[in-house]
């Protein structure tokens, strides 16, 4: 099987459950964090947004600078929750078209994410796409479902049932 297949349902179950949690954001949430170090549910959705276009764009540059000549890269920035879906829904489709065209030899080939021009790291298109996109989008998402939680927003099913929605034991609560 090729590993662009292997990749296609987990890219899938992952992109759905993580517009699930977006959903949820309040508007009127927008400003809040949990702690002083923390950053804001706005700042989070737009982290998370972006993931997909960022999967989209490194099938199609050996490389990314976030920084070129030393000024940091302004990503599109929602103002609401309404405004990260159309980001969010944007780079899905084109991220799952990319991966589908994605052949064994272009997954293995190297891609470097880059501060001003100077490497920050180096390795192959699957590993960006499993460590940096799909690990990093998760770890996020879970960040996000706690900041719902602490505004008693309901968290929604992803991997199974969650206190909110489906079955739960009092066991498992």
């Amino acid at each position: 099987m090729a590993m662009n297949q292997a990749l296609l349902g987990e890219y899938d179950q992952e992109m759905a459950n993580t517009r699930k949690a977006l959903e949820r954001v309040p508007d009127a949430k927008w400003d809040y964090k949990p702690h002083p170090k923390s950053g804001t549910m706005g700042w989070l959705v737009n982290h998370i947004v972006l993931f997909p276009s960022w999967a989209a764009d490194m099938f199609t540059s050996d490389s990314f600078d976030v920084a070129p000549s030393g000024k940091q890269v302004e990503f599109p920035t929602a103002r609401n929750t309404k405004e990260a879906l159309a980001i969010f829904d944007q780079g899905v489709p084109a991220a799952r078209s990319a991966l589908s065209k994605a052949t064994d030899e272009q997954l293995m080939k190297v891609w470097s994410l880059l501060s001003s021009g100077q490497p920050m790291f180096s390795m192959p298109r699957v590993a960006v796409l499993r460590g940096m996109i799909m690990n990093h989008l998760i770890h996020h998402r879970a960040q996000l479902c706690v900041y719902l939680r602490l505004n008693d927003v309901p968290v929604p099913a992803l991997y199974g049932p969650s206190a909110d929605e489906g079955t739960m034991t009092a066991a498992a609560k």
